[in-house]
C-alpha cells in the first residue's frame, strides 16, 4: 500500500470515479452525481495550485482509497473526497487512518491552524472517525468560510490544529 500526490493518470482517475460513486451512492445511497463534483476532474488545479492536496492509496497500481485538503483561506482548509473501500478500514489496515495521518502533516508543515468539513449527518461511522480525531460539531454560521460542497442533510465540523 503506498499514498502519494495525485497526478495526472486517466487509469487512476477513472478509479477515483468508481470509489467515490461507490462510497457516496452504493454504500451511503446519496444520489450525488459526478457532474455535481467536477473538481474530480481538475485535481491540479482545485487542490494543487491554490496550495493544498489530493492523496491517492494505491494497491497493486489501483486506487483503493483518498483524501484532499482545499484551502480556503490562509489558515483554514477543507477537508474533502476522504473515501476508502470498506475492505480497508479499521483493522489490521486502518487505511483512513493512514491517509489522515498524510493530510495532517502536510496542514502542520503548510501552516493551516484550522480544518473545517462537512460528512451526511447518515455517516455515523464518518462522524465517529472525526470526533476520535478531536473534531467538534459546528453550525453553519460557525463555519467562516465559504466553499461548495453538495448539502445531503450535512453534518459540519472543525479541528483547530
Amino acid at each position: 500500500m503506498q499514498i502519494e500526490p495525485f497526478k495526472p493518470n486517466y487509469h487512476h482517475t477513472a478509479q477515483l470515479v468508481d470509489l467515490i460513486n461507490y462510497c457516496q451512492n452504493e454504500e451511503a445511497h446519496l444520489g450525488i452525481k459526478m457532474a455535481e463534483q467536477d473538481d474530480i476532474f481538475n485535481i491540479e488545479a482545485y487542490y494543487q495550485q491554490p496550495g493544498g492536496n489530493f492523496w491517492l492509496a494505491l494497491e497493486r497500481d489501483q486506487v483503493v482509497g483518498c483524501i484532499a485538503l482545499l484551502p480556503v483561506q490562509p489558515t483554514t482548509a477543507v477537508l474533502k473526497k476522504f473515501f476508502t473501500y470498506p475492505k480497508y478500514r479499521g483493522q489490521p489496515v486502518r487505511l483512513g487512518q493512514q491517509l489522515f495521518d498524510v493530510l495532517m502533516g502536510f496542514a502542520a508543515s503548510h501552516g493551516f491552524k484550522r480544518l473545517v468539513l462537512d460528512t451526511p449527518e447518515g455517516e455515523h461511522r464518518s462522524h465517529t472517525f472525526y470526533e476520535r480525531q478531536g473534531f467538534k460539531q459546528i453550525t453553519a454560521e460557525q463555519l467562516g468560510v465559504s466553499y461548495a460542497y453538495p448539502n445531503r442533510n450535512s453534518r459540519l465540523y472543525e479541528l483547530n490544529l
